[in-house]
């Protein structure tokens, strides 16, 4: 969950990741028992289920009634505490500072469907880094004989690399076509032209993200011990890190011109959530079975940022669908 994963002895190929992002802490030796009494539908109980995954801790939930004040109660070893959702996060991070989640402590006024945005160009940008470092370990390995039972036999390793890219492909569609049907929209109708360029970047890369996904499925039919072979992935690797350099460029050029002149379209409170739930509505693959692939690129703290801003729908059943997601996130 995230990308702060518990130590291992040896890190696999699909282990590779941004060296700045690695952040790995060690698990702790004896895991005490934790118990949540609540009820499995409540926003809360989901909530706190996903702040204790990132803590390396597992929960036991003890079904109770549902009720109104969604009060529970969190028992860890020989501790208990009950109380509002903020009550039982002080309580887990006091207890287990590490990783830090960071829950309440950054105030940022920016609008909701930016927040989101933001947080969406951090887990593709992680995942597109993952790609180009995992290319490059393809690339240069050798005839590495050693067989990772994490990966399988090259021709294994190669179908995960492949299906992983298939998953950031649609991962980066899915948020592609959010922005055009949901952010843009906003900004063209107070300032028509303003997202011409951001647009065309959108349709400049997709024909490249396609055709990396049709050099990986040459790239997994071919004898890996080939000289071919090797000058395909290299070929691939130019590729990932060219796409790289223009998903980095774009989202930098979005965040520091486009996103910041939503807060110049005044929209109303009320506005502003159905943008924002425009904003999930519109990704629904992502919000479904790529959920666990999309909270994979996001640090810890981020990815309880992005389960807050969930909580603040106000879609009941957009809502419900969504804590379900997060409930079941592994």
């Amino acid at each position: 969950m995230g990308n702060c994963l518990a130590k291992s002895k040896k890190p696999t190929a699909v282990e590779i990741a941004p060296c700045d992002c690695a952040r790995r802490f060690m698990p702790l030796p004896v895991p005490p028992v934790v118990r949540l009494y609540g009820c499995s539908s409540s926003g809360i109980a989901a909530y706190i289920r996903f702040a204790l995954l990132h803590k390396n801790l597992s929960l036991q939930l003890v079904p109770t009634e549902a009720s109104d004040g969604e009060t529970l109660v969190l028992e860890i070893g020989s501790e208990r505490v009950s109380g509002s959702r903020e009550t039982l996060v002080r309580f887990i991070e006091e207890k287990f500072p590490h990783p830090p989640l960071k829950v309440g402590m950054v105030v940022d006024t920016a609008p909701l469907v930016v927040k989101v945005t933001r947080l969406q160009h951090r887990s593709i940008t992680w995942h597109m880094e993952r790609m180009v470092r995992w290319t490059e370990d393809l690339r240069t390995r050798g005839k590495k004989k050693t067989v990772d039972p994490a990966v399988g036999s090259p021709r294994m390793e190669l179908r995960k690399f492949g299906k992983n890219y298939t998953e950031l492909l649609e991962l980066m569609l899915e948020h592609a076509q959010m922005e055009e049907r949901v952010v843009f929209p906003l900004l063209q109708m107070a300032d028509p032209g303003l997202c011409k360029a951001a647009n065309e970047e959108h349709a400049r890369d997709l024909p490249v993200m396609n055709g990396i996904k049709e050099d990986m499925k040459s790239v997994g039919v071919m004898d890996y011990e080939s000289p071919a072979y090797k000058e395909a992935l290299s070929n691939l690797s130019n590729r990932l890190k060219s796409l790289q350099k223009h998903c980095k460029q774009h989202f930098d050029d979005e965040e520091n011109d486009v996103l910041p002149l939503l807060e110049a379209t005044e929209l109303s409170g009320e506005e502003e959530m159905r943008v924002f739930e425009d904003c999930f509505n519109t990704m629904r693959v992502t919000h479904s079975h790529l959920f666990n692939f999309f909270l994979e690129g996001l640090l810890p703290s981020e990815a309880m940022e992005y389960v807050d801003l969930v909580m603040k729908c106000t879609d009941k059943q957009l809502k419900a669908s969504l804590i379900q997601i997060i409930f079941n996130a592994k």
